[in-house]
């Protein structure tokens, strides 16, 4: 593991303090009637509103369409966001700073798999709320569900709802990049490493080779000079 992997481990490490700080993810919901805009910030370990009471005004809105109430307080995946992402602080700290190839490549991938996984539970977790309705709600509009998109934008009713990372994903974002480019730059330099041993090895079997047929040939001229000296 080359200084630069190093100084690349270290820095996508230090970049996971961020979420600690500020929010990962935000959806907003744009419509004529909420000019000041409506939405959602989700925390490490909470969510809370683009402005204050927001997320009252988002219960209140999901109650008359039928969609469940957002518990902050209920959701499991808040409460280990933290120690996973402080145990992948910890590990890419100690890669970095016991600089070994094969701790590189497994703290990479492994976040990639914890990425995906906390993707796909994201999405799981908006197609529970936006498809699992109360059939007893005040609205109900035949065929409707109210999922809001995973990134990007989606008309919802009156409303467009925007899904976006914050800051804090977005420094996630880019510490598994920097991760993905650390494990690269390690298994380049160790390939380079690997190719330059092999041709030391092989000119050291040549130059071998070489003395054995330089002594062999000394010997072969040596051996009639010498016979003629004693005749």
């Amino acid at each position: 593991m080359n200084r630069n992997a190093r100084m690349l481990m270290l820095i996508a490490s230090l970049l996971l303090v961020v979420p600690y700080f500020v929010p990962i993810w935000e959806i907003t919901l744009e419509a004529p009637q909420y000019p000041e805009g409506l939405g959602l910030k989700i925390w490490i370990d909470t969510i809370d509103g683009l402005n204050p009471r927001d997320l009252d005004k988002v219960n209140n809105l999901n109650h008359y369409i039928g969609m469940k109430e957002i518990v902050p307080e209920s959701i499991p995946e808040l409460k280990l966001m933290p120690f996973i992402v402080g145990f992948m602080l910890i590990f890419g700290l100690l890669t970095a700073y016991f600089a070994r190839p094969a701790l590189v490549y497994s703290w990479t991938v492994l976040f990639i798999i914890v990425a995906i996984i906390g993707l796909v539970d994201f999405y799981l977790w908006e197609y529970d709320y936006g498809h699992n309705l109360d059939p007893t709600a005040a609205i109900k509009i035949p065929g409707m569900s109210y999922q809001p998109p995973l990134i990007g934008s989606k008309q919802l009713l009156n409303f467009v709802a925007i899904s976006l990372p914050d800051i804090g994903g977005y420094s996630i974002f880019i510490a598994i990049l920097l991760g993905v480019i650390a494990s690269y730059t390690t298994f380049k330099s160790s390939k380079n490493k690997t190719r330059i041993s092999n041709n030391e090895t092989a000119q050291d079997a040549d130059s071998g080779t070489t003395a054995r047929r330089t002594a062999t040939t000394d010997k072969l001229h040596a051996g009639p000079g010498a016979h003629s000296i004693r005749s």
